[in-house]
């Protein structure tokens, strides 16, 4: 049994690798550059603009409500995730400083896809009790579509990937991260999948605004001290500036060595890791964009596009951390096959104590821990935006609920590359889904869209009324 199990796993994993490379990245680039250039470069235009729809006064929402800062908060603790320290480094080592650079490219046509994507999700929202909204893909599918099999079909991956293969993913990592204070004979993972299922207890069985407020709280701090902290390593190495940028569009660049050995290089592992980082266009922000509370759908698209920069933003400190250290000169040039360029947290940990010391050891593992921890919420959000889509019977939502500690739990414990395997293919449908669907939505976008844009040359502060554009089936702006 266990050789069939390593099998399909094998076959599993070459399978995502096809589908994740020649299928969706060409997929959401074109899709985002398409949206890039339609919209005028809406993420570039309203870049500025964001600051002031996050700073809207808060007595505008009830406290039982999340705001417009908690909904990209959510989203941000989803987006920022371990990858975001491990996976930048993974890239640079696998392709080359140039990776950086496409990852920067990357997040700038992202940037259009993340706006559409949570603008569609804030237009076909739905009443969530007395004072809350839920939505996403699955809503604007049945709702906008009229394709209800779709909308359900989505949701059941949905829920697969993120609760399920994503948080135990998250939770391994993380106990992984301590591996390096304690031996092999020691119970440290159990008592960490104990201290995980507590806290994912606390936070799972909680209200959504309790989620949106420890968002609020941790992933601003957690972003701040960790690119506070590349910036000092930065300063510390001023000299090697020039070097650095040098390496960076050198090997972005080099198209001799792209094509010499295309599948590895700067260029497509820098593509891959930049769309897979900031998950614009693939349908998970928009379940977090939907239950903001705003006047129009267009600023909570506007959010989550700048969420997409605070990733990218994280994604460089990272790469800046490694490419300022002496470490990625011994790192960079292991073998493929060598454990250390698969998993590059070592070549991180290696940065961050050749400029930091034994404290440095110290705090990247804190960071692994606040980032680990914000994924969890913000995994979990996704995927309870799409329990609620699919039934309204609280006992299932609280098997649920349970079912999701328990996966926290078994991921701190076992290595479970089956159920990250599953979910990555998954994802691909995720994905492939909802990049036809808001590319089919297209003209309500572009209405939407046109009305903001009007509504603030007149001076007044954008109020969407759905009837007005002939939307149909906004049932939580209809007045």
């Amino acid at each position: 049994m266990g050789e069939i199990l390593d099998k399909f796993n094998e076959y599993l994993s070459l399978a995502d690798g096809f589908l994740h490379t020649y299928i969706l990245s060409i997929l959401l680039i074109v899709v985002g550059l398409f949206y890039s250039f339609s919209t005028r470069f809406v993420q570039f235009r309203f870049l500025f603009h964001a600051f002031s729809v996050l700073t809207e006064k808060k007595d505008k929402f009830n406290k039982a409500q999340i705001g417009p800062f908690e909904a990209l908060m959510i989203s941000t603790a989803s987006r920022v995730g371990i990858g975001n320290i491990a996976g930048i480094s993974v890239a640079v080592v696998s392709g080359g400083a140039g990776a950086l650079f496409w990852m920067w490219v990357m997040a700038l046509v992202g940037g259009a896809s993340a706006f559409v994507e949570s603008t569609l999700a804030q237009v076909y929202k739905q009443k969530d009790g007395q004072h809350g909204f839920k939505g996403g893909p699955a809503y604007y599918i049945h709702q906008g579509l009229g394709i209800k099999w779709l909308g359900q079909l989505f949701a059941v991956f949905l829920i697969i990937t993120y609760a399920y293969g994503f948080n135990g993913l998250q939770s391994q990592t993380m106990t992984s991260a301590f591996a390096i204070y304690f031996d092999n004979s020691s119970d440290y993972k159990l008592y960490i999948g104990v201290i995980l299922a507590i806290f994912s207890a606390f936070m799972f069985f909680s209200k959504s605004s309790v989620i949106g407020k420890a968002s609020s709280l941790i992933v601003p701090i957690m972003a701040f001290v960790y690119i506070g902290f590349a910036i000092i390593a930065i300063v510390i190495n001023y000299e090697k500036i020039p070097d650095v940028f040098l390496m960076i569009f050198r090997s972005a660049f080099d198209f001799e060595a792209i094509f010499g050995g295309f599948m590895g290089s700067a260029i497509v592992i820098g593509i891959k890791r930049g769309l897979f980082s900031n998950e614009a266009g693939m349908g998970s922000a928009p379940n977090a964009a939907a239950a903001a509370h705003t006047s129009h759908p267009v600023k909570q698209g506007i959010i989550q596009s700048f969420s997409v920069f605070i990733d990218v933003v994280i994604c460089t400190a990272s790469g800046f951390l490694v490419l300022f250290s002496n470490s990625y000169l011994k790192y960079g040039l292991l073998d493929e096959k060598d454990p250390l360029h698969q998993t590059a947290m070592p070549l991180v940990q290696s940065a961050m104590v050749e400029y930091f010391g034994s404290f440095g050891l110290h705090f990247i593992t804190f960071a692994i821990v606040l980032f680990a921890i914000t994924s969890l919420i913000g995994n979990y959000f996704y995927a309870y935006a799409n329990i609620k889509y699919l039934t309204k019977d609280k006992l299932i939502a609280n098997i649920f609920k349970a079912s999701a500690v328990l996966m926290v739990f078994i991921g701190s414990m076992l290595d479970i590359k089956l159920a990250w395997n599953l979910a990555d293919f998954t994802m691909f449908f995720i994905a492939a889904i909802n990049i036809v669907s808001i590319v089919a939505l297209r003209k309500v976008l572009f209405k939407v869209l046109k009305d903001y844009e009007k509504q603030r040359k007149e001076g007044k502060n954008p109020v969407f009324h759905p009837e007005k554009l002939d939307i149909k089936n906004a049932k939580a702006w209809q007045r």
